[in-house]
């Protein structure tokens, strides 16, 4: 049974995640209604994804800071008012400006949210209980993003995608109280890291989005500037966004990049396939959203995938959530590419929503349980800012490609380039956990305080060694 408090904390990383999708089937109504083109419809995911995304990278020490109960109740207010105003913007340029202001009130959830399970639950099978249940209400958000949105789209126009958040944020303020007030850290902010990282991702985003209209040329430059400002910046920096702390733990990088990879895929796949549904095939937004819906079966198991994280240990479930993912991928994009009917597209997105759980649930419990003492917010706030810089690029990318090569072929290239990418995530993947295994060994690293199957034969009471000691001596 969830708890009230743990409940709150899941609503607001379940909004985080619902308004990084919920406006995929909403864009051309949004098109229609305040005018724009492809470009727009991209900026108006991403103004929101750069924000959030970039200041991930400060949220996280100012959680440190100022205490993760403060900023997530700060943030979570701030985040259903701007969503308010965002239902009530006049036009395109507004309503992507009001996006990324959106954005920077959802930085201060993710991270702080983090750290919050750290201290609620320090016993690590309590912990990935909890996580397991954080993970089916926030995963839900970002898998039933686009059926929510196509239902409230058809009933009442893409305003009332915004105004959903309104009420979830009350409460989840009503449920988190009485959150603990963690020991607080005195580190300094850099500001300096944090303006620059947002014009780097921004020109980035912008170079790739520019690619086929032939116009990136300029933004290409200014990028190359902004990555080298920022990384004279970081080095010599007192307290850098990039925390080396936090860097130099092996399990914390390798979160770090599988969480940009399981973005990647998330975010651009869901992008050109809710264009693809809508503008391709002429679906409803009703039924574009009842297409994405085997995706949300997948999120409700993340209970029973934190249970087995106990068991089993991250690298085999993260090995499997890679291999369905590559695996629904693939099948979507033959399906697009031939044309198929939408039911076969669901089929093979049930593929993808199955995968989810089985990487968010470890790939979290690694970053919850591997920070050093005094640094969950800033991991927390590092592995969200890969993810959704990941999810930046996939819209960017995968879109660029359907921009360049049309509807149905592009976004079938699209998605077989998704999953290149989770498939070269996949062979990197299981080429460490077999690393780490040890030489000779031919399974999965073994769990944290859990004898290996094999010292448990040689040793355990079925041991050559045992029975020999306990045959009686003639």
């Amino acid at each position: 049974m969830i708890s009230p408090r743990l409940l709150g904390i899941s609503l607001g990383y379940f909004m985080v995640l619902l308004d990084a999708t919920i406006l995929n089937v909403a864009l051309p109504d949004i098109t229609r209604d305040l005018g724009g083109d492809v470009a727009s419809q991209q900026w108006a995911v991403n103004a929101y994804t750069v924000a959030f995304g970039s200041l991930l990278l400060s949220s996280g020490a100012i959680a440190d800071r100022y205490g993760a109960s403060r900023v997530f109740r700060i943030g979570l207010a701030g985040f259903g008012l701007v969503s308010l105003l965002c239902a009530l913007s006049p036009t395109m340029p507004v309503l992507i400006g009001l996006r990324a202001v959106q954005g920077a009130t959802a930085a201060a959830l993710p991270s702080s949210t983090l750290a919050l399970l750290g201290l609620l639950y320090t016993e690590p099978g309590e912990r990935a209980r909890a996580i397991g249940l954080w993970a089916a209400v926030t995963g839900l958000g970002f898998a039933a993003g686009p059926l929510l949105g196509g239902v409230l789209v058809g009933w009442c126009g893409w305003r009332a995608v915004f105004l959903v958040n309104v009420p979830v944020a009350v409460l989840g303020l009503m449920m988190t109280r009485n959150l603990p007030r963690p020991v607080t850290r005195d580190r300094p902010l850099d500001l300096r890291a944090q303006v620059v990282a947002v014009g780097a991702l921004a020109l980035l985003i912008d170079t790739v989005i520019e690619v086929p209209r032939g116009r990136a040329l300029l933004p290409g430059a200014l990028t190359v500037v902004a990555v080298l400002c920022l990384v004279a910046v970081e080095r010599r920096s007192t307290s850098p966004a990039f925390s080396p702390v936090v860097l130099r733990v092996p399990r914390l990088r390798q979160a770090l990049m599988l969480g940009a990879v399981v973005q990647f895929q998330m975010s651009g796949a869901l992008f050109v396939l809710g264009l693809y549904l809508l503008d391709g095939r002429g679906q409803s937004p009703a039924l574009a959203g009842i297409a994405f819906l085997p995706m949300t079966a997948g999120p409700l198991l993340a209970p029973v995938v934190g249970r087995l994280a106990t068991r089993t240990g991250a690298p085999p479930l993260i090995v499997t959530g890679l291999a369905l993912t590559v695996l629904g991928n693939a099948l979507t994009a033959a399906a697009v590419a031939r044309d198929a009917p939408v039911v076969l597209i669901s089929l093979a997105l049930l593929l993808v929503g199955a995968g989810l759980p089985l990487l968010l649930v470890p790939l979290t419990g690694q970053v919850v349980g591997s920070a050093p003492a005094g640094t969950g917010g800033t991991a927390g706030g590092l592995f969200n800012a890969f993810r959704q810089f990941g999810g930046g690029m996939g819209v960017a990318v995968l879109g660029a490609v359907v921009a360049g090569s049309g509807s149905r072929t592009g976004t079938a290239e699209a998605l077989g380039l998704s999953a290149a990418v989770v498939g070269a995530a996949l062979i990197v993947s299981l080429r460490n956990a077999l690393a780490e295994a040890g030489p000779g060994h031919r399974g999965f690293p073994p769990v944290p305080g859990r004898p290996r199957l094999s010292s448990v034969w040689a040793d355990g009471p079925l041991s050559r060694r045992t029975r020999r000691s306990a045959a009686p001596r003639r």
